[in-house]
């Protein structure tokens, strides 16, 4: 029974999740988020932690990157770098579907429909900051 408990607590947590940016409101420097790409490359970060801007650009070099700051600072987009924030229960919600445990974090997401439907589309990484320049 308790194998039995165990398999399906594994099973549950290692399942992808889905996000609907049509209930979930984001909020970028000064309107609602509203996603315009097929992929994106979503991070969970806090802005008062220091700065990843050079870890950013190595990934929007790639895809688009949706940068999700906990500390909810409103910045200014940058070419391939969308940055949003939300409320506070907003940003429970989305660290709990997730399951986020550490930041700065990362993972992809792919669109599902044209209803604002997006379904995670890789696992959850952390984002290394410290040994950025050696990354390609």
């Amino acid at each position: 029974m308790i194998a039995a408990a165990f398999a399906y607590f594994n099973y549950k947590y290692s399942q992808y999740k889905f996000i609907n940016f049509k209930e979930t409101i984001l909020y970028t420097k000064s309107q609602i988020f509203e996603p315009r790409k097929d992929r994106y490359i979503v991070v969970v970060y806090s802005s008062k932690m220091g700065d990843i801007e050079d870890a950013l650009k190595l990934l929007a070099a790639k895809n688009s990157v949706l940068a999700i700051d906990l500390y909810q600072k409103r910045r200014d987009n940058k070419k391939g770098i969308v940055y949003a924030t939300a409320g506070t229960n907003t940003l429970l919600k989305i660290i709990h579907r997730f399951h986020i445990r550490e930041v700065p974090s990362y993972f992809m997401i792919k669109k599902q429909n044209d209803n604002g439907l997006y379904k995670q589309d890789s696992k959850i990484y952390l984002l290394d900051t410290q040994n950025i320049q050696r990354r390609e």
